[in-house]
């Protein structure tokens, strides 16, 4: 059996590896360079399918593979996780593709999006290390679930997003309860303030999700891969096309997979996985890296309707770019009408409505058929991260009634809905 402490032993940097103990710190005080979770490989390797079974059933059976919540009653959390795994054939069908295409949903979370993994293992390790605020630097899905959890446990919350964010974000933040600050311009100034918010006395007891607590925020992604894994039956998909903003998502599936096959929970398909990356080509700054084969990533102005995938400069982008180099993958970018179609499509041939993140991966999808980089005789898992209800207005006025008629036997034989 597992034990109730977590196998996580320290940060290291994942530039020059110094070993930090484990706090709220998010960048090596050596080199500047970003701070991840390192665990206790034998603990790990002690971890059973049976353990992980016998746990709840959502994200928090996968507890003894994470940095915190081992213990029920110290999580902050509203229990996301074991969202669907689609079986996509009419979409597979549309693409030309001959191998099983799946479809993760994590539009099934509490608050509608992935963010609900990753901020509820931030947030028990806020709880842990005694911060009496939650906050957190938004593009709208993370804003959405730290205010959500911020008021499951009775704690303040202050969110900070860009002001011109869509509507339906702002709005299913700001029902809350919590304050919520629109900054007048992008998501890396209001990353830029945020970080310098932490160094102040005001927000000395903040917990900010994605900056003074990144590092056990990122792990939180793992259990996507994690599920994905258990749902085939523990083994990992052959490829693996996944949306990316700051590129951490990405990197922490493929963490994900390579620790279940590391500690023998899942089998590797034969020639390894491959990582794929979408971006739209209103950002894109980690795709066009790759597309120049350079080794750096110059960051950009975001533009367009992806405004949840909309950061210019990625944190995890150089990591990113290895992940997919190192599995063989590919990154590719959509433009704005690819995007709504992609939404359109993925709906219309699985009954899931996606944010236009996911149309940004469904339609990326179907550009890495069509040029020959993702292979179509393989099984494929897309992940969707977002419900569509929050970005209406990129399909607005694109959709409605297919008639629109009085309420008579003629007026709809005139219509031709009857002979």
């Amino acid at each position: 059996m597992v034990t109730t402490s977590s196998a996580a032993r320290c940060l290291v940097c994942r530039n020059c590896g110094t070993e930090t103990p484990l706090r709220p710190q998010h960048a090596c005080y050596e080199c500047f360079g970003p701070l991840e979770v390192a665990y206790d490989n034998d603990a790990l390797g002690r971890v059973t399918r049976t353990d992980i079974e016998a746990g709840p059933n959502n994200m928090w059976r996968y507890a003894p593979l994470l940095p915190v919540g081992q213990e029920a009653a110290a999580r902050v959390t509203l229990d996301p996780g074991l969202t669907p795994l689609v079986r996509a054939d009419a979409l597979a069908d549309e693409l030309g593709m001959t191998g099983t295409v799946w479809v993760k949903d994590d539009s099934a979370n509490p608050s509608h999006s992935f963010k609900d993994r990753v901020v509820s293992v931030a947030l028990t390790a806020a709880k842990g290390f005694g911060f009496t605020r939650f906050a957190c630097a938004s593009t709208g899905n993370l804003a959405n679930s730290v205010a959500a959890h911020a008021a499951r446990a009775g704690v303040p919350s202050m969110v900070f997003i860009p002001s011109d964010l869509e509507s339906g974000k702002v709005l299913t933040t700001a029902v809350y309860g919590g304050d919520v600050v629109a900054i007048e311009g992008s998501y890396d100034d209001v990353n830029r303030l945020c970080s310098e918010l932490t160094e102040t006395d005001e927000f000395e007891k903040t917990a900010f999700v994605n900056v003074n607590l990144r590092p056990f925020y990122a792990e939180g992604s793992k259990t996507l891969g994690y599920e994905v894994a258990e749902q085939l039956g523990w083994r990992i998909p052959a490829q693996v096309v996944i949306p990316m903003a700051s590129g951490e998502l990405l990197t922490k599936v493929d963490k994900a997979f390579a620790e279940l096959v590391e500690i023998g929970l899942a089998t590797a398909p034969e020639g390894g996985w491959r990582v794929f990356g979408a971006q739209s080509s209103g950002c894109n700054p980690i795709a066009v890296a790759l597309h120049n084969g350079a080794t750096d990533i110059i960051p950009v102005k975001p533009t367009g309707i992806a405004k949840s995938l909309n950061i210019g400069d990625p944190a995890a982008g150089l990591y990113a770019l290895e992940s997919v180099r190192r599995t063989n993958g590919w990154m590719e970018y959509v433009d704005d009408d690819e995007i709504r179609e992609g939404i359109r499509q993925l709906a219309r041939t699985t009954g899931i409505f996606a944010e236009t993140a996911g149309g940004v991966t469904t339609a990326v999808l179907g550009k890495l058929v069509k040029s020959g980089k993702l292979d179509p005789t393989l099984e494929t898992v897309v992940f969707n991260t977002g419900e569509g209800l929050k970005t209406l207005d990129a399909i607005e006025g694109r959709v409605g009634p297919t008639y629109q008629i009085r309420p008579s036997l003629k007026a709809a034989r005139e219509a031709q809905l009857i002979g």
